[in-house]
């Protein structure tokens, strides 16, 4: 199934209209002057666009609360009801994985858990006397991110912490605020007929730094109305979303710092029936699903070297020709639901399996085959890439329900993507 990121976007519910002074055509991750602002030629720059010496004309950059002349207030408590018990832990393993956390995209731990962390530091200057720096500002922003495996909701806590400063002349830190802003799209193409998507109250945050530094994070729940079950007849409420994040800094006497699309997560929502497991969910739609096999677990080990053999040494397996590949380490399988579809593949395979081995029964052994019936990659994709060899019949049926079970517990739906990957 193409991925919807590919196709035309229809704009849907969405919070856009509070930024329509903000969003302008741009570059992702780049700032951008805002359009209705007469430009005074100051403005905020990543720091590492600037010499060392530049930097130097400053002030070293100190916390907040220092700069104003307090102790840092306590926190307020962080609406902890609407954010999910897992969060510390997603946090903590977030800044184990700094170089995906930064991207647009985040880190996207699982199909139900992403996170998204940026540290900025940014200095403002003079851009007619370029030799004039004026302050810096340094702060971390983070998106949180949480689908629900049983309910069609996802939240987001979103957050700017660790604030510090410097500011030189008659430049006032105080007066400097930021923004997170939030905006979504519906891909109505690619979604079940008429999606629906419910938005929080608030999908803009526009702050002094004081106020972020003393209520760091904010939430935001989305979510889609289901109608029921409509499985059966081939509704799957699937409602495909994509979420951007705009990044401001601003300040009264200087040109807005405005950084269109600097965080993005695409997720679904569905009411998909028993094949999802709960009848009804959520998932970060480019989170990677995996099958792992362990060549080293008895119960599916003839499984996992007939797959490994498939994906590493083709020339193996059967049937045979030269330049055999087979898809699912690089290449993606797709998920097909079609239990009648998945039957005739399965006896194809059988059918190729007799005519290399012959009559094998009335012994233990079945016919394996790779890729799985279940996927649209199976042997009557009708590009000969699939592979069949008799194993052991306990091992197959137990590499069966390992299967299933990674379907279940990433919600794999019709035409979903996923890989598999065998350990030693």
């Amino acid at each position: 199934m193409p991925t919807h990121l590919t196709k035309r976007w229809t704009r849907g519910i969405t919070a856009a209209c509070l930024l329509s002074a903000l969003l302008i055509p741009a570059t992702a991750n780049a700032a951008q002057p805002r359009p209705d602002v007469t430009p005074t030629g100051v403005d905020f720059v990543d720091a590492s666009t600037l010499s060392a010496s530049e930097l130097k004309k400053l002030p070293a950059p100190v916390p907040l609360a220092e700069y104003l002349g307090k102790s840092r207030p306590t926190p307020k408590p962080r609406t902890a009801a609407l954010l999910p018990a897992q969060e510390p832990d997603l946090r903590a393993e977030c800044a184990k994985h700094e170089a995906e956390a930064k991207s647009k995209t985040g880190w996207l731990k699982s199909r139900f858990e992403s996170c998204y962390k940026r540290h900025y530091d940014l200095v403002l200057r003079d851009r007619n006397k370029p030799e004039n720096t004026r302050g810096r500002l340094i702060f971390d922003s983070w998106v949180l991110g949480f689908a629900h495996d049983g309910t069609r909701e996802v939240d987001f806590a979103a957050s700017v912490e660790n604030i510090q400063v410097a500011a030189s002349g008659d430049e006032d830190a105080k007066q400097w605020r930021i923004g997170q802003h939030f905006s979504t799209s519906v891909d109505a193409t690619s979604s079940d007929p008429n999606p629906q998507l419910t938005q929080p109250t608030d999908t803009k945050r526009d702050e002094l730094l004081g106020v972020w530094d003393s209520r760091p994070t904010w939430t935001l729940v989305y979510s889609s109305p289901d109608l029921g079950a409509q499985y059966a007849q081939g509704n799957l409420q699937r409602v495909f979303t994509v979420l951007d994040m705009t990044t401001t800094v601003n300040s009264p006497t200087v040109d807005p710092y405005v950084e269109v699309g600097s965080f993005q997560s695409t997720f679904r929502f569905d009411y998909a029936g028993p094949i999802a497991g709960k009848y009804k969910g959520a998932v970060f739609t480019q989170a990677r699903a995996e099958l792992v096999m362990s060549q080293k677990d008895p119960a599916v080990n003839e499984s996992a070297l007939h797959i490994y053999d498939a994906l590493k040494r083709p020339e193996r397996t059967f049937p045979s020709f030269l330049g055999k590949s087979v898809p699912g380490e690089k290449e993606p399988l797709h998920r097909l639901v079609d239990t009648d579809k998945s039957d005739k593949q399965r006896a194809n395979s059988i059918k190729e399996c007799k005519k290399i081995w012959g009559d094998y029964s009335g012994t233990r052994l079945q016919c394996d085959e790779y890729p799985f019936a279940s996927t649209y990659e199976g042997s009557l994709k009708g590009n000969n890439r699939f592979s069949v060899r008799l194993i052991e019949g306990t091992d197959n049926e137990a590499g069966g329900r390992m299967l299933n079970s990674m379907y279940i517990a990433n919600r794999i739906l019709d035409g979903d993507p996923f890989y598999v990957k065998i350990t030693p």
